[in-house]
């Protein structure tokens, strides 16, 4: 088999709708006034993915890691995608909260991310320490938590390859 094959036989066994949870880390967002988590939720359901899960959790390591923890928990969610939290702000604790769970992080995430964010936003997207990784066959992504940064990460990144991680992540 081909590359080209090899490829296309992985994406045809790839589960054809994922459970999701939609974690927004913020202390000053409303599901009101959630414009990313609603980008967010938007888009996988615009795909035929499941939102299980839908949250803003406060800006509190302790808060988010056990979040995090209820949702791996739950038989249903094969992916958490959080947002905010990930730049360098005092006040962000995502990625303390969220990576010493993972068993597998996925540093291309990040790489990836940040090179399309540099596309759109010049320089300062290097302050985004977006990345993603997998626990426990869930794959875990954490994203900034504006808007435009839901958008070009569900669109470019998320939503084409989110099947096709799964089934690897549990193969």
């Amino acid at each position: 088999m081909d590359e080209v094959g090899y490829r296309a036989h992985k994406h045809q066994a790839a589960p054809t709708v994922v459970g999701c949870a939609v974690l927004t880390i913020s202390s000053s967002r409303t599901p009101e006034n959630d414009e990313s988590g609603k980008i967010i939720q938007q888009k996988l359901l615009e795909n035929k993915h499941r939102v299980i899960h839908y949250e803003i959790v406060k800006d509190n390591v302790w808060l988010i890691s056990t979040t995090v923890k209820q949702c791996l928990d739950n038989p249903e969610i094969q992916a958490i995608i959080t947002d905010g939290g990930t730049g360098v702000s005092p006040k962000d604790y995502t990625l303390e909260a969220v990576t010493p769970l993972l068993e597998k992080e996925l540093t291309g995430f990040g790489e990836l991310f940040r090179w399309l964010s540099y596309q759109e936003i010049g320089s300062s997207s290097m302050m985004s320490r977006a990345t993603a990784g997998v626990v426990g066959g869930k794959v875990v992504i954490c994203l900034p938590g504006s808007p435009g940064a839901a958008s070009l990460a569900m669109e470019k990144l998320i939503v084409p390859e989110l099947s096709h991680l799964i089934w690897e992540a549990n193969r």
